[in-house]
């Protein structure tokens, strides 16, 4: 059940939120859904993959986010030489103390930009796996915490690109959802010339909330009721990706449990302190595409991760309020991230 003080905390959660997104659409014009499902991935305590072609504001993204909140960022520009102690730290022997000292890398921090990182070898890549799961870092059999809250906001280029490495399956897993910016209207574009034309907006940009702020809201996030209904609802969703003829692999265990906190992430956001099967079709594809692999049948019929997702939501029954199924749901709704992409025909509910 819950309590005053807990709505309270969603109020102050919508309040602080609000401050933030318009911080950050102060820089990238004409995204809402992309900012929104930012701040959704924050709150629900995931991290961010954002994969678009160079030149539309991936890393602007990133760091508009990270100015927004007071606290500890650290930028990580993935190269074909960085190497895994770059990112985790080392342990370097003191001459005085006779002794080894661990110098941190640049993982500890709260927001951690990972710009370019698919550039990065794999070998690389996975020295990010205990810190995103764990939110700590093993080095020479030392345990170190990394600080609360913990986010990487990463971006990366299509695999297409020249001098870029696939992500490793499991790294790829630990991102709650990945999202594409795309191209803007003409309209935003030309605000974007009048707004980026002399100084950068990001020089001007102050944080409009504190990282204790965003703790108190993530607790708060906790607190939303997900319904037996909309948890078997999510679980039948993942499920159908594992059994799809279309897929070689399926969305894993951990997806599930990143759609559901995404999901209650979004109602929270949307000042509800419990969860619609709403809030599980809009992010389905920006939290499952991501993982799933495509037969190699599939991929010569040129059919997506996301196509499959958007055919499952049509497929499954949706739970009622009478703990019944309702009919599958025909089309998705306009505006709503797929992976960051508008799929072609797509309608809101």
């Amino acid at each position: 059940m819950t309590t005053y003080d807990d709505r309270a905390s969603l109020t102050d959660l919508t309040t602080t939120a609000e401050r933030v997104r318009r911080s950050v659409e102060g820089v990238i014009e004409g995204k809402p859904e992309v900012v929104r499902l930012s701040l959704t991935v924050l709150l629900a305590e995931g991290h961010l993959l954002i994969e678009d072609v160079p030149g539309v504001g991936k890393t602007m993204l990133a760091k508009a986010l990270a100015r927004s909140i007071d606290c500890s960022v650290r930028r990580i520009q993935f190269t074909p030489d960085l190497l895994p102690s770059d990112i985790t730290g080392v342990s370097i022997f003191d001459q005085q103390r006779r002794d080894f000292e661990f110098k941190p890398g640049a993982i500890f921090a709260q927001i951690v930009i990972g710009d370019e990182i698919n550039r990065a070898s794999p070998k690389t890549q996975s020295a990010l796996l205990e810190s995103m799961e764990e939110r700590q870092v093993t080095i020479d059999g030392h345990t170190y915490e990394l600080p609360d809250p913990f986010m990487v906001v990463a971006t990366q280029n299509p695999v297409e690109m020249e001098g870029t490495y696939p992500l490793p399956e499991a790294q790829r897993d630990r991102f709650m959802a990945r999202v594409s910016i795309g191209y803007p209207s003409a309209e935003a574009e030309l605000q974007m010339l009048d707004v980026h034309g002399g100084v950068s907006p990001l020089d001007d940009l102050q944080p409009v909330a504190h990282a204790h702020d965003i703790v108190k809201l993530i607790e708060a996030v906790r607190t939303v009721h997900v319904a037996d209904a909309v948890r078997r609802y999510a679980v039948q969703l993942v499920g159908a990706t594992r059994s799809h003829p279309d897929l070689r692999l399926g969305a894993s265990p951990r997806a599930t449990l990143h759609l559901l906190r995404a999901a209650k992430a979004s109602a929270a956001l949307s000042g509800r302190d419990y969860c619609l099967p709403d809030d599980v079709q809009e992010l389905a594809v920006a939290v499952l595409a991501h993982r799933l692999l495509p037969t190699a049948q599939a991929q010569l019929n040129r059919r997506t991760a996301e196509q499959v997702v958007l055919e499952i939501l049509q497929q499954t029954p949706v739970p009622t309020a009478s703990g019944g199924a309702a009919a599958p749901v025909p089309q998705h709704r306009p505006g709503s991230v797929y992976g960051g992409r508008q799929q072609p025909g797509a309608r809101r509910l």
